[in-house]
């Protein structure tokens, strides 16, 4: 069990810096006027435990501020990646 709570840690720092940085490249593309990474992608990366990443990125960035959608979800989605994380140390490391 000791193993799968390194998964999980790795898998989390991953997904949160591969999420950080679709914000990056996504906020470079709209400056520029070209396409663009979906909404839905970023959601279903904050979905996948990537929720920071992608707050983070909100914040850096100055990017998808102004939508409420985001402002409003991902902080939503983050409790949620926590609640998700928490029950999985719980219940599968004791």
């Amino acid at each position: 069990m000791h193993n799968l709570l390194i998964y999980i840690i790795i898998y989390y720092i991953v997904i949160n810096i591969i999420s950080f940085l679709a914000m990056l490249y996504d906020k470079r593309k709209a400056i520029k006027n070209e396409y663009r990474v979906s909404e839905k992608t970023l959601f279903y990366l904050a979905l996948a435990l990537g929720g920071v990443g992608i707050y983070t990125g909100m914040i850096v960035f100055r990017h998808k501020t102004k939508h409420m959608t985001f402002k409003v979800f991902i902080p939503l989605i983050i409790i949620l990646n926590f609640t998700i994380i928490g029950y999985i140390i719980f219940k599968f490391i004791k």
